[in-house]
């Protein structure tokens, strides 16, 4: 688990889909003054106890609007 703090490009390609399917939860809090926004996955219908939390990703308020940026340009 980690706090994202920037976004660099990769040269490389997506070569498939993940084949399962998951929500991601987000949420929005302040810490110490300054704004983050977490995301968490949770295990898939087919895991071993679904519905587990599974992966959290926090970005700090630099990184949000960066990826923001990202996904205005490229979406």
């Amino acid at each position: 688990m980690a706090v994202v703090t920037s976004f660099v490009p990769d040269d490389r390609e997506v070569r498939s889909l993940h084949p399962t399917r998951v929500v991601c939860k987000y949420i929005i809090s302040e810490n110490n003054g300054h704004k983050i926004i977490q995301l968490n996955t949770y295990g898939s219908d087919d895991r071993e106890i679904p519905g587990k939390l599974s992966q959290t990703l926090q970005l700090d308020e630099e990184a949000a609007k960066q990826l923001l940026s990202i996904l205005s340009k490229d979406f």
